[in-house]
This record gives structure tokens, C-alpha cells and sequence, in this order.
């Protein structure tokens, strides 16, 4: 056996199905080793849509997605896309192939020192130097990833160290990294003071991080809201943590998010801030969550707590796990009606009255109908940009999962992702909706779908512009546009033809139902364009 055998030996202990990604020579080794084994590959169209779609793997499964390039520009065209996973603690484990050990350093053809190049995007990288240390790296790699808080974790691998002879190949059963201990369980103090505080509490409310579905504990989150009357927001990333719908949940916060929710974050007398980072688009200014106020925040990683706010309680440890603890608590009796009912006043008062466009499609009104036609456990990414934000505000979770790029806001990210997702269930349905900029930036990956048969669905609302920075040029330079015009863009029919897409047009609202329920009834990958006023803002 040799390295790049066990490699793969490596990944079929922890379950991996499917890889993405892109061969070169000095990743060779291993793609002619994975041939013999029963692990999928999927040829994506340029690195960094290998990442993403491992992330959209990740997010699905809740195990890391795994994707594999060579050295080089390969190596160093995923970095964007392991940022982004960095960016929202998504698991995943990235194989770069090396040049040979002995001429590292000597700047030869396609070498990159990629472990020095990812250092603040990784939770931790490998360079491996040598083969018997393959199975001991992959075990601790995937631990890592998907651990504590979860994230990328780079493996560099030489061709030679791939091709060398391993003796004994024998897969750790456990792992024990004396510097690496994550918290889990939430200390029994803290836990108790939480209760107190809650007992005490007018206007409590939670705001639900990414690290609430990162930890699977949607479930336990609601239960614990139902429990005691407590209302919901989130984050961006917290989107799905509760049915959109669901009495309790007052949507997302931030500067894109709905007013009523970020006045009921402001009013509040107890803020429980959970898997949530305090960053700024969510909470533009920390200093307002500490005021007349008790701010807890939970996290499994302790660097994020107080970084950003002090919080009156600081509690580190796994979402699920603190949640199933609270709910266990005898001591907390508390129900909140009149908070609730001035939440629900706010609510109604301060909903967004939007005057679209006949002419074109009201992309509000359109997300919301193609969510509620989707299938409840339906998979729904969005790109970034203003589609972004419509999706947002309009999307409606049921029971299904919203994806998109949070903390990096990388372009590009919906397409791939929404490849990822479908190869991870293909029973469920998913829907890519992206503008028609972010469209071009991974459009090339219609060929890996239409190659490996992954039939996810693309919706591109078109505006002709790169309509965030257009809307931002607007208000803050007084309508002086400058290099966001889309002139030049291909015709989307004919790029559906080309990649033999059935292809929809949706052109205002008069035949959008119609359209929707055609495009969600086509059992092949599909592609639907949707025309947006240009002028129109989130």
C-alpha cells in the first residue's frame, strides 16, 4: 500500500462519499488510488466551487465535506472558498497535492507554500512528511473539522510522501490532542445563573446564531422558546433555527433585517445571544446589547465571547447540549404574553411596505411564493448581493435548511453549494437562487452538474447590474455609478440550451405562478430567469 492508498483507506473510515475537485500531477497519486474504492468523484470546473461544494455537503450531512486539488494555482484558487467556510464554522476537510519533499523551497513548477497561504483561514494544517503518519493525520483532520468550533482543515501532501510505501496501515479509533479539549457541556454555575436571571426577566429574547444549526439544535432551541414564552431572532446564519412562520420567531436582525426585530433585540431586558459572533451585520453597534440590559451569550468557542461585547454571563459550550440542560431545569417558570403581544404590535406596525415595479418581478413577492410551493424540507442557498438580502427577508423555512455565505459574503457561492447539497440528498429539493453577477462567477459549474447528472435548480434574478454596490453607489455617491454595469452578459436561454437546461422567463408577475410550478415540477436541472427593476432596493 502506498500513501495515496491510504488516503483513501483513510476516508472510507469516516464515511465520505463523494470528493470534488480538480487533478493535476502533483494530486495524481491519490486520484488514481481513488479509482479502486467506492468514493465518488465529481470534476468541478475551478477550485474554489470544489470548497463550496463541500460545504454544501457539510451543511447538509452535519460531517465534513471533503474536496482534493494539486499544488499551485490549484492549492491557492480554493483559498476563497476555504475563507468561506472559515467564515461560518463549516467543517470540512481540504487535500492539496505537493510538490516532492526535497524540492520544497527551491520555487519549482507549481509549488505554493499553501499551509503558510491558509494560516488564518484553517483551523489547523498539515504539511504531511511522512507516509506513516497518513492515518494519524486524517483521524485528528476530521476530528478537528468537526469539533469545538467547527471549521477547515488543510492536508498538504508531496507526491512523493502520496507514492512511498506505508507499512501497517491501522486507523486510529480515537483521538487525543493534548492542546485541543473543546467544551461541551455548559458549566453548572452559569447554568443556574442563566435560570435566575430568566426568572427575573420582563422582555427576554434569544438570538439564534449559525451555531445553533451548526450543533443541530433547532430542536431544542424551539422547545426551550415554546417552553417559556421566550421570542426569537437570528442572525443571517441563524435563519432556519425556527420556522419562519412560527408565532415566537420575529425574523432576522442587522442592518438588512426587520425592524421590529432589531427593536425587540433593543428593548429587551434579557438578550440570550446563542452561536453568534456579535459581528457587525448582525449587530452594528455592541455597545446597544449591553445596555439596561443582561446579556448572555453562549458559544462553544470561548475567544468569541467578549470579543466584541461584554456579556453580565458568559457561557461556553455546545448549543444542543446547554439547550437540553435549560429545558431539564425545574427551577425556571416564566411566561412573557405582554412582551409578546407588544412584539406582535410591533410586527404588524413595521412591516416593510414595499411599491414594486409592475413592469418587472417583485422579487419579494417571487421568493415568497416559490417558498411556499417548495417542499417543506426544501434546500434554499442564496448567493449574495441584493438577491441576498431579498432572500432574507422573503424566504419561508419550514422544515428545510437555508444556505448562504455569511461571514465572507463570497459571490459565486450559491451554485456549487447547491451542487454539494443535492449529491448529499438527492431526495430533497434544491433551489440556488443567486443574482445575474454572482451567476457568472460560477457559471462554468453547469457542466459539472449536466456531467454528473446533480440535479439542483438555478434561479437568476436579473437586473442587469451589480445591484448591492449599485444601491450603495446610489445613496453614497448621489447616483454616480461606476463599474457595475452588466452590459455584456449572455443570453440565459441560450446558455440553457448549451447545457441542454429546460429554461424559464419570468418576466413580471402576471405569469409567475404559473412559472414557479412548471419550474418546481421539472424533475431535470433547470435554469429560470427572473426579470428585476434595476432600481428596485432591498
Amino acid at each position: 500500500m502506498i500513501g495515496a492508498d491510504a488516503i483513501i483507506k483513510c476516508l472510507e473510515a469516516e464515511g465520505v462519499t463523494e470528493v470534488f475537485g480538480y487533478p493535476g500531477v502533483a494530486i495524481c497519486p491519490f486520484y488514481n488510488s481513488i479509482l479502486e474504492s467506492g468514493i465518488r468523484t465529481i470534476l468541478i470546473r475551478t477550485e474554489q466551487n470544489a470548497a463550496h461544494a463541500a460545504s454544501g455537503v457539510s451543511r447538509i450531512t452535519g460531517k465534513p465535506g471533503v474536496c482534493a486539488v494539486t499544488s499551485g494555482p490549484g492549492a491557492t484558487n480554493v483559498i476563497t472558498g476555504i475563507a468561506t467556510a472559515a467564515a461560518d464554522s463549516i467543517p470540512m476537510v481540504c487535500i492539496t497535492g505537493q510538490v516532492n519533499s526535497e524540492l520544497l523551497g527551491s520555487d519549482v513548477f507549481q509549488e505554493a507554500d499553501i499551509t503558510g497561504a491558509v494560516e488564518s483561514f484553517v483551523k489547523y494544517s498539515y504539511l504531511v512528511k511522512n507516509v506513516q503518519d497518513i492515518p494519524k493525520i486524517f483521524k485528528e483532520a476530521f476530528y478537528i473539522a468537526n469539533s469545538g468550533r467547527k471549521g477547515p482543515v488543510l492536508i498538504d501532501i508531496p507526491i512523493d510522501i502520496q507514492n512511498a510505501v506505508i507499512k501497517d496501515f491501522v486507523y486510529p479509533e480515537e483521538v487525543s490532542l493534548r492542546t485541543y479539549k473543546p467544551t461541551v457541556k455548559g458549566n453548572a454555575v452559569q447554568l443556574k445563573k442563566v435560570v435566575k436571571e430568566l426568572e427575573k426577566a420582563k422582555r427576554p429574547i434569544i438570538c439564534a446564531g449559525g451555531g445553533v444549526l451548526l450543533s443541530e439544535a433547532e430542536k431544542e432551541l424551539r422547545a426551550f422558546a415554546e417552553a417559556h414564552r421566550i421570542p426569537v431572532v437570528s442572525t443571517m446564519m441563524g435563519i432556519g433555527a425556527m420556522p419562519t412562520r412560527h408565532p415566537l420567531y420575529y425574523g432576522m436582525v442587522g442592518n438588512n433585517g426587520k425592524p421590529y426585530a432589531n427593536r425587540a433585540m433593543n428593548e429587551s431586558d434579557l438578550l440570550i445571544m446563542v452561536g453568534a459572533r456579535v459581528a457587525d451585520r448582525a449587530v452594528s453597534q455592541p455597545d446597544l446589547i449591553t445596555q439596561n440590559k443582561v446579556l448572555i451569550h453562549i458559544d462553544v468557542d470561548p475567544a468569541e465571547i467578549g470579543k466584541n461585547a461584554g456579556p453580565t454571563i458568559p457561557l461556553v459550550g455546545d448549543a444542543k447540549h446547554i439547550f437540553e440542560d435549560l429545558l431539564a431545569s425545574k427551577d425556571c417558570d416564566c411566561e412573557h404574553e405582554e412582551w409578546i403581544q407588544t412584539l406582535d404590535e410591533y410586527r404588524t406596525a413595521m412591516e416593510k411596505k414595499r411599491t414594486p415595479n409592475p413592469d418587472f418581478v417583485d422579487p419579494a413577492a417571487f421568493i415568497t411564493r416559490l417558498s411556499e410551493k417548495m417542499q417543506d424540507n426544501g434546500v434554499y442557498v442564496a448567493d449574495v448581493g441584493q438577491n441576498q438580502i431579498w432572500s432574507c427577508g422573503y424566504h419561508i423555512v419550514k422544515d428545510g435548511k437555508f444556505l448562504t455565505s455569511g461571514g465572507m459574503g463570497t459571490m459565486g457561492y450559491s451554485i456549487p453549494a447547491a451542487m454539494g447539497a443535492k449529491v448529499a440528498d438527492k431526495s430533497r429539493q434544491v433551489i440556488a437562487v443567486c443574482g445575474d453577477g454572482s451567476f457568472q462567477m460560477s457559471m462554468m459549474e453547469l457542466a459539472t452538474m449536466r456531467q454528473h447528472g446533480i440535479k439542483s435548480k438555478i434561479i437568476v434574478l436579473r437586473n442587469n447590474f451589480l445591484g448591492m454596490v449599485r444601491q450603495y453607489q446610489h445613496f453614497t455617491y448621489e447616483d454616480k455609478y461606476s463599474v457595475v454595469d452588466l452590459t455584456g452578459s449572455p443570453d440565459l436561454s441560450s446558455i440553457a440550451a448549451a447545457y441542454d437546461m429546460p429554461y424559464f422567463l419570468v418576466k413580471d408577475g402576471k405569469d409567475m405562478e404559473q412559472q414557479i410550478d412548471a419550474f418546481l415540477k421539472e424533475d431535470k436541472a433547470c435554469l429560470m430567469e427572473c426579470l428585476i427593476d434595476p432600481m428596485d432596493l432591498v
